[in-house]
């Protein structure tokens, strides 16, 4: 069997392009889950200086959101919501 086309430039030129996607793709992902855990963690630190108590079931759904757009719905609700439970009502 000839594997040749393994060791050929063409092939070589492939694999470096697959790595350069990867490693870009894996940039993406990775700044996508700093800014959701930083969303998350945003939430919480309003809540905490607004003196409002967190139970620890909207903390965990909270941190566990990985949907950037809810967390912004949720940040937004914090800084007027009267309580965490408000935070995550769909009123």
């Amino acid at each position: 069997m000839d594997l040749s086309f393994y060791k050929s430039p063409l092939s070589e030129e492939i694999r470096d392009e697959g790595r350069a996607e990867g490693r870009v793709e894996g940039r993406v992902e990775g700044r996508v889950e700093g800014a959701v855990l930083r969303a998350a963690e945003d939430i919480l630190d309003i809540l905490e200086v607004r003196g409002i108590d967190i139970p620890d079931a909207i903390r965990e759904r909270i941190t566990t959101c990985d949907n950037p757009e809810t967390l912004r719905h949720w940040h937004r609700r914090a800084v007027t919501a009267p309580t965490a439970e408000d935070v995550l009502n769909d009123q």
